[in-house]
């Protein structure tokens, strides 16, 4: 039989094509050559590549043997994922290949910032000997505040602390004990802008965190306060960074990432590129010797996994391996019912059983657990969460993980069941099941009351003391903003008398007419949860 074929794209690390071994006809075409790439595809059944080859769908329709396609690296928008599931092909990257790349680079800023470093050196190439144009601060003493204390987060903090600082951080999902062995003291939002003199962002780019610091956000801050950002663009307003830049609102900026990349002439961004107090950089956060060889193994050895028929550990698309056909439609709905939990919880999750009851019981449903904590992690970290990742995220937060198989399910053929404990104590319980022939994911359960609302993009979920007319009211203010109001579930009050509405909308609710029916309803639960598909 003939070796599979294995497509190299782009240029990759020697230790890359070593870790494939002998068992693959490994081939190069450059990718940036469209009609060479397109004609070498044809072959192959995995394809690798970096940031310069586009594998869209027109590549894609031209690989009919293709399994896997594999990025060295960590973004993904040179790939279409959704076309890549749509044809059955498995995406993979190296989720954690570039964290330490990251957080290195992140301290190189703050350096740069504090000792003006880059402008310090162009002077004196320029043969000019300005010694008190440059003067600097120490970072010794000084307060940096993380938005973001995940795994790179944390690594910054870990460095920090060699330089004496005091390190804040806001993070709603890390707990208070993972965040004291970090050494990072928590704090609200508004309270990291105000103390920090340093401010480094590494949140995921979602609707809620883009632009999440804008010009409120940046007035906030001291006058003497830098604000570095490595993570993603547009975390970041730029119009509003540049005007606290030019009149002195802030002290100065670095910036690794941007809206637009490269900077589009006369952007928003390519304003920021000449200001003498901003240190800018072209999205370097994964440009190491290391970093790039950490990837090239990395999806070497998915690579490997997925065309021998393993499960594959860093997919972003499909679960991988071998899972029992009965036990693979669940899995989608279990990675939406971890969202539809982290739209809901209201504090860091300390503990999480993932219950799986009915017929499924017989089964390895051991990929559930997995599924859940994608879910959970998917809006809440900066990084790419795969199968393989998201346990780690639970880990570095202490958050305990158990599954429970029961064959019990007394209304439903098949229930996975996802119990969070909060670090104030609370318990959050949320149901699913898949119903029908069509085996639609449905949320069938919320804190105990009985609901059975299919998982749509977008919904709403609110609980107050139940009286007449709250339909009408909360149904009027979201007409009164042109949104449609596309399902609609009330369950049966609890014994308090309180009623939970889970409404599905069309397009996503904003702040202030949320804040608007909060007070309207006068509940005390009152949730936006955007649903991403899995």
């Amino acid at each position: 039989m003939s070796k599979p074929v294995v497509l190299l794209a782009e240029q990759l690390s020697p230790a890359t094509i070593d870790a494939l071994g002998p068992d693959f006809d490994v081939r190069t075409v450059d990718g940036t050559d469209r009609p060479a790439l397109l004609a070498a595809l044809a072959d192959a059944h995995a394809v690798l590549v970096r940031s310069a080859t586009k594998v869209d769908a027109e590549a894609l329709a031209a690989a009919p043997h293709l399994k896997v396609v594999a990025r060295a690296g960590v973004g993904l928008d040179n790939v279409d994922i959704k076309a890549a599931t749509a044809a059955g092909v498995m995406v993979v990257n190296a989720p954690t290949s570039n964290i330490i790349s990251a957080a290195e680079l992140t301290i190189g800023h703050i350096l740069s910032l504090a000792r003006h470093i880059p402008a310090a050196d162009a002077s004196l190439a320029k043969g000019e000997w300005k010694r008190s144009a440059y003067t600097g601060t120490e970072l010794f003493e000084k307060t940096v505040g993380i938005f973001g204390v995940g795994r790179i987060g944390g690594l910054i903090a870990e460095r920090l602390r060699a330089f004496g600082v005091r390190v804040v951080g806001y993070d709603p999902y890390v707990t208070p004990a993972r965040a004291q062995q970090l050494g990072v003291e928590l704090l609200s939002f508004d309270e990291v802008l105000a103390q920090s003199d340093f401010v480094s962002v590494h949140m995921p780019k979602t609707p809620e965190t883009t632009g999440m610091i804008g010009a409120e956000q940046l007035a906030a801050m001291k006058s003497t306060a830098y604000v570095v950002n490595v993570a993603r663009g547009g975390l970041i307003d730029e119009d509003a960074l540049y005007e606290a830049l030019t009149t002195g609102v802030i002290a100065g900026a670095g910036l690794d990432v941007f809206t637009t990349e490269p900077p589009a002439e006369g952007g928003s961004a390519q304003r920021l590129l000449g200001l003498p107090n901003v240190v800018v950089t072209p999205h370097l956060g994964a440009s190491t010797d290391e970093a790039q060889e950490k990837a090239g193994v990395s999806v070497a050895r998915s690579v490997k996994l997925a065309l021998e028929g393993d499960l594959v550990p860093d997919a972003v698309n499909v679960a991988g391996g071998v899972i029992d056909p009965f036990v693979r439609p669940g899995i989608a709905l279990v990675e939406k019912l971890g969202q539809f939990f982290t739209g809901l919880a209201h504090g860091a999750l300390t503990s999480l059983d993932v219950e799986v009851r009915g017929e499924l019981a017989e089964y390895d449903v051991s990929v559930y657990k997995l599924a859940a904590l994608k879910g959970i992690f998917t809006n809440i970290v900066s990084e790419n969460v795969s199968y393989v990742n998201a346990p780690l995220f639970a880990e570095q937060r202490g958050i305990e993980t158990r599954l429970i198989v029961e064959t019990d399910s007394p209304l439903y053929r098949n229930l996975t069941v996802l119990r969070g404990t909060l670090s104030d104590g609370t318990v959050l319980t949320v149901a699913g099941t898949l119903a029908g022939t069509r085996m639609v994911p449905k949320v069938v359960g919320v804190n105990g009351y009985e609901i059975e609302v299919p998982f749509e993009r977008y919904h709403v979920v609110m609980r107050y003391a139940d009286r007449p007319g709250i339909v009408a009211i909360y149904g009027q203010l979201l007409g009164d903003a042109q949104i449609n109001i596309e399902g609609l579930q009330v369950a049966h009050p609890d014994a308090s008398g309180r009623a939970l509405s889970v409404l599905t909308v069309d397009a996503p609710v904003p702040d202030d007419i949320l804040d608007v029916m909060r007070e309207a309803v006068g509940g005390d639960l009152l949730r936006q949860i955007e649903i991403t598909e899995a």
